[in-house]
């Protein structure tokens, strides 16, 4: 749990968005653990920076897994978080990970596509026959983009956005991503955290209109040192 808004990493501020790079430990929206959520922190920040005695409004655009680091935007204003929020509804928005996977996949890049379902009492997904009940569609692109000694870094771009979409999908293909051992990996990591990283965001700035691009550096871990980018 982050205490405060000091070490918060931002990395895109204006009158009506905030994106920040977010940690394997933390909780994007307030959940049953009770933990603070990044949102709450983000408030933090702009309160002490705007020096704002009410409340700051801090809208959820979207959510990536607790274990998953990277990029997250949030929105200043009510009208910009519909205007996000109808942007990923659309799928207009485009998102790039990078996975550190324990086993190379049999080409050097390709399409998934898999049916999925999910199981809310165990938080997991499965793949499943497109005739299953509630089976929905998942589709992602991938490419291998480095190595490393003892594992393969992978740039990934979903196309949907399902649940646990991109750890299914990679392990379902023999390629688990490193630490995740809810999808198959031999052990876990030792921050609770899986080494898949929300690496860039691409959409149209709700206000402005024009093309927004953000990008979020790789944590500072053994794996993503070695890999170098």
């Amino acid at each position: 749990m982050r205490s405060s808004a000091q070490n918060l990493q931002v990395l895109y501020e204006d009158n009506h968005i905030i994106a920040v790079n977010k940690r394997s430990s933390d909780i994007v929206q307030g959940d049953k653990t009770g933990d603070q959520p990044l949102s709450d922190v983000v408030k933090e920040w702009l309160r002490i920076k705007y020096n704002k005695p009410g409340n700051v409004f801090t809208g959820v655009v979207h959510r990536i897994d607790r274990p998953v680091s990277g990029v997250v935007v949030f929105a200043k204003t009510s009208k910009a978080l519909s205007r996000l929020v109808n942007q990923f509804r659309e799928r207009d928005v485009k998102k790039t990970y990078w996975a550190a996977v324990c086993k190379s996949p049999p080409d050097t890049s390709g399409r998934l596509v898999n049916h999925l379902v999910k199981d809310g009492g165990k938080n997991k997904s499965f793949v499943r026959s497109a005739k299953s009940p509630k089976a929905k569609e998942a589709t992602l692109d991938y490419e291998i983009i480095g190595r490393t000694d003892k594992y393969t870094i992978l740039e990934v771009k979903p196309i949907t956005g399902r649940h646990h979409q991109i750890r299914v999908q990679l392990a379902h293909m023999g390629c688990p991503i490193k630490g995740d051992l809810k999808y198959g990996a031999p052990r876990s990591n030792p921050d609770g955290g899986i080494h898949l990283h929300a690496r860039a965001i691409n959409f149209h700035h709700p206000v402005k209109k024009e093309p927004v691009y953000i990008e979020a550096p790789l944590p500072e871990d053994p794996v993503w040192v070695a890999f170098g980018q």
